[in-house]
C-alpha cells in the first residue's frame, strides 16, 4: 500500500489515494498503521476517495479502528493532498464527508499547499442531535460528575460532539486517567472528545484534547473550532471576531462567524510518503 504521511499541528495521519488504491478493511489497516511500533505511527488513516459530489471524499478511521465522521486538520491535509497531486488543481476544493461537504480554500507556494482555511459550517447545539444526554436546547455550562469529581462543561458538536472543560492549567490535566472516564460516560451514547481548556484573555485559549478512538493527540480541529463556540457562548470571546488557539502541535485561528459558520485556518504538511505491506 503506497501512503503519505501527513500532519496539521500534529494531528497526523496515515493518508492514501484510493482513486488508485483499493484498501480493504480499512478499520484493522488503521490500527495496524497507527502502531508505532509495528506501523508507521498516526492518529488513524484517512482514504481519499472519489466522489460524485465533491472534488473527493474522505473516509476517516481513528487509532481504535473506528469510524469518524469528520476531522478538521485532516480535511486540510486532504485539500492539500489533492491539490499537490494534481487532483484537483484549485484554490477551492470540496471533500465529501459523513458530516456533509466541506470547503476549503487553499494558499500555495511553489505548486504546494503550506495552509489553508475551512468553512467548517454550524456548529450543532441541541443536546439530542450531538448526542449527549441532557435536556433542552443547549448544554451549556452543564454539570457533570467524572471519576468521582464534579465539572461543568460545555457541549458542542462540529461533526463530531465535544464536551469543552475550563480548568486553571491545561498542564495539570492528569488527561490520560480523566480523557477515557470523559469518553465513555453514560451521558454520551456515541462517545465523546473533551477539550480542557485554559481562557488566556479574550482572543487567546489553551488547549489538550483527549480524541475518542485515538487518546491525546496534538491536535484536533474539530475540538478547537467547539471550544471557540463554548467560549463565545460562555461570554469569554466574542462571535465574529478571530481567536488563537494554542495546541500541543501548534496554533489554530478560528472565528465563529456571524453568518453562523465556523472559519478554522491552520497547516498542512506533508511528512513522508512511502510503501507498507498490509
Amino acid at each position: 500500500m503506497k501512503f503519505t504521511k501527513m500532519q496539521g499541528c500534529g494531528n497526523n495521519y496515515i493518508y492514501v489515494n484510493c482513486f488508485e488504491e483499493d484498501v480493504k478493511n480499512r478499520g484493522e489497516a488503521s490500527k495496524f498503521v497507527s502502531d508505532i511500533h509495528f506501523g508507521i505511527g498516526s492518529d488513524g488513516l484517512i482514504c481519499i476517495c472519489p466522489s460524485d459530489k465533491a472534488d473527493c471524499m474522505m473516509d476517516i478511521y481513528n487509532a481504535d479502528g473506528s469510524q469518524g465522521k469528520m476531522c478538521g486538520n485532516g480535511v486540510r491535509c486532504v485539500a492539500k493532498y489533492v491539490y499537490d497531486n494534481g487532483i484537483a488543481k484549485k484554490d477551492v476544493i470540496t471533500v465529501e464527508t459523513l458530516s456533509g461537504i466541506k470547503t476549503i480554500e487553499v494558499k500555495a507556494k511553489d505548486g504546494k499547499v503550506y495552509e489553508a482555511s475551512v468553512d467548517m459550517g454550524e456548529p450543532i447545539l441541541k443536546p439530542s442531535e450531538i448526542p449527549v444526554l441532557f435536556d433542552g436546547d443547549t448544554a451549556i455550562g452543564k454539570d457533570i460528575e467524572v471519576g468521582g469529581k464534579n465539572y461543568k462543561a460545555t457541549f458542542v458538536s462540529m461533526g463530531n460532539p465535544h464536551a469543552v472543560v475550563y480548568v486553571d492549567d491545561v498542564n495539570k490535566v492528569d488527561i490520560e486517567k480523566t480523557g477515557p472516564l470523559f469518553e465513555n460516560h453514560r451521558l454520551f451514547p456515541d462517545r465523546i472528545n473533551t477539550e480542557f481548556i485554559k481562557v488566556i484573555d479574550f482572543d487567546t485559549l489553551d488547549m489538550r484534547v483527549w480524541e475518542r478512538g485515538s487518546g491525546e493527540t496534538f491536535a484536533c480541529g474539530t475540538g478547537a473550532c467547539a471550544a471557540a463556540v463554548s467560549s463565545v457562548l460562555n461570554g469569554f470571546c466574542k462571535k465574529g471576531e478571530e481567536i488563537t488557539i494554542h495546541l500541543r502541535g501548534g496554533d489554530l485561528k478560528i472565528t465563529w462567524l456571524e453568518n453562523n459558520h465556523v472559519r478554522m485556518i491552520g497547516p498542512a504538511v506533508t511528512v513522508c510518503t512511502g510503501e507498507i505491506d498490509v
